[in-house]
């Protein structure tokens, strides 16, 4: 069978996957506001956690179609995304300061959930009881971070996101519209995307697991990659790891806990003596150069160029190890 077809519904579906997650946050944005509910609320929620719709989408339909293992791929492989390519590259256009009192809460409570999951990853598998665990627990997490953002009004990162949010104010029937289309689209794309993945990885001879952690990770992850760099041009550097930290800790919990919810996950050995690694080391590098132990935290170039070759360096290894090299 020619790669052709499975080829251009990957390409074609994150393509739609992409334009449609932008209009389903606008509208979910747009529709909140009209009802007035508080600019902290639309941003800590549906804005801060809307650009992770593509991966919460595709690893539903992941599980639903039997493929945990891509469901898995998808979640993980965009944290390791989100930190190594996008804040890496991010940092080297422009270094990244954090002043926000609520990141800096919010770093070291990214790292304790990586270390929750590390505890149910051991026997390989997520049961449903885990699944609904990591959802409750993502619950808890979002209900505290909410408490302690109206704690705190003046926090620079909330400060820039109710200035970002005054600018989108559209009419009611204009959001509800994006809403609808960009929901239905992200439903449509995301099987497309799906159906294809798992084609192009039996016809590449390599695992969904693979095609999970590569292609329709960083696809899934291009969302945050736009809104981080536009963020940091123009100056708001806590939106712009806000939104990188956010997104982690929905993928961490909602996204693979939603999945294994719906159906127990079981995967490879592989994610536990590679790919998880890979993520809780840097997650633990987020912390520590994002922190500001001494004061401000920052994201200077060189350690955004050292994410940057991590991300190429693990690609390489993923790609290497799947084709048999090593």
């Amino acid at each position: 069978m020619s790669f052709l077809l499975p080829l251009t519904e990957v390409v074609a579906g994150l393509a739609v996957l992409i334009w449609s997650s932008g209009r389903f946050v606008d509208g979910a944005a747009g529709t909140a506001r009209n009802f007035r509910i508080s600019p902290l609320i639309i941003g800590m929620v549906i804005v801060g956690f809307g650009t992770s719709a593509p991966e919460l989408v595709v690893s539903v339909m992941s599980a639903l179609n039997g493929k945990p293992a891509l469901a898995v791929g998808n979640a993980y492989g965009s944290n390791i995304t989100n930190i190594s390519l996008i804040l890496g590259l991010t940092a080297l256009i422009k270094p990244i300061c954090v002043r926000s009192t609520m990141l800096r809460r919010e770093l070291p409570l990214l790292g304790l959930m990586t270390l929750v999951v590390a505890v149910f990853i051991q026997d390989l598998s997520f049961s449903r009881t885990e699944g609904f665990f990591q959802l409750g627990l993502f619950l808890a997490v979002m209900s505290f971070t909410v408490w302690l953002s109206l704690r705190n009004p003046d926090d620079a990162m909330i400060m820039e996101m109710e200035t970002s949010l005054e600018k989108k104010t559209v009419v009611l029937s204009r959001a509800l519209l994006q809403l609808v289309i960009g929901l239905t689209l992200l439903i449509v794309s995301s099987r497309i995307l799906v159906s294809g993945a798992v084609e192009l990885a039996t016809l590449a001879g390599v695992s969904e697991l693979v095609i999970g952690l590569t292609v329709v990770a960083i696809g899934t992850s291009l969302p945050e990659l736009a809104s981080t760099i536009a963020a940091v041009r123009k100056g708001e550097d806590e939106m712009a790891i806000g939104n990188v930290v956010g997104s982690n800790m929905f993928n961490t919990l909602a996204v693979v806990g939603l999945a294994s919810s719906i159906s127990p996950v079981t995967f490879e050995e592989e994610v536990l003596m590679r790919d998880f690694p890979v993520m809780g080391l840097l997650t633990l590098s987020l912390f520590m150069i994002g922190y500001g132990f001494k004061g401000h935290g920052r994201i200077n170039r060189i350690e955004g160029a050292f994410l940057l070759l991590t991300f190429i360096a693990y690609t390489a290894w993923l790609l290497i190890s799947s084709l048999g090299g090593f």
